[in-house]
């Protein structure tokens, strides 16, 4: 990644060769991460976006935005998902649209890091705070979790604030 051409560049190891240079953020490239399948590649900034790029043609598919500050970049092993996070939030995107799923509030600090767990179902955060923060991705996680927690029954006020739902799960 050139730092200070604000590109990413793929080499072919064995010739040493330049295959393809991405353009495109305004500030530093600080991370580049290829999909599982390897078809494509996603790089974050210091300008506060993540990019998508088909790795073949070289062309960006999509930019993730709404984030401040230097953004960190990570695949969901299936594919189907990235995420991203910032000062302040981590987002989980649809990684074939780049439709934002989900947005997460960091308590403290950037996410300095940020990965999915192997089955998807959650997601960890590093902090500059030195905390590391696990957010169920799941509904019926979040629901199971707040039943385990919760000493009385929801209202139907508390389940479309929270859940987004008309009616409490049963």
């Amino acid at each position: 990644m050139g730092s200070e051409d604000r590109t990413a560049k793929l080499w072919d190891l064995s010739s040493g060769q330049q295959l393809r240079e991405f353009q495109g953020h305004t500030l530093r490239v600080f991370r580049a991460v290829f999909s599982p399948d390897g078809t494509r590649l996603a790089t974050s900034s210091s300008d506060g976006t993540a990019k998508v790029w088909d790795v073949a043609t070289g062309q960006a598919q999509f930019t993730l935005s709404g984030h401040t500050g230097g953004v960190q970049v990570a695949y969901s092993l299936d594919g189907s998902r990235l995420a991203t996070s910032a000062i302040g939030a981590a987002k989980v995107w649809d990684a074939s649209t780049g439709r934002e799923l989900l947005s997460l509030s960091i308590p403290s600090g950037w996410g300095t890091r940020v990965a999915f767990s192997p089955d998807g179902a959650r997601l960890a955060v590093a902090s500059t705070d030195t905390s590391v923060h696990i957010y169920l991705l799941h509904l019926d996680d979040l629901v199971k979790l707040a039943h385990a927690r919760l000493t009385r029954s929801w209202t139907v006020q508390e389940c479309q604030q929270f859940l987004h739902l008309g009616q409490c799960p049963g």
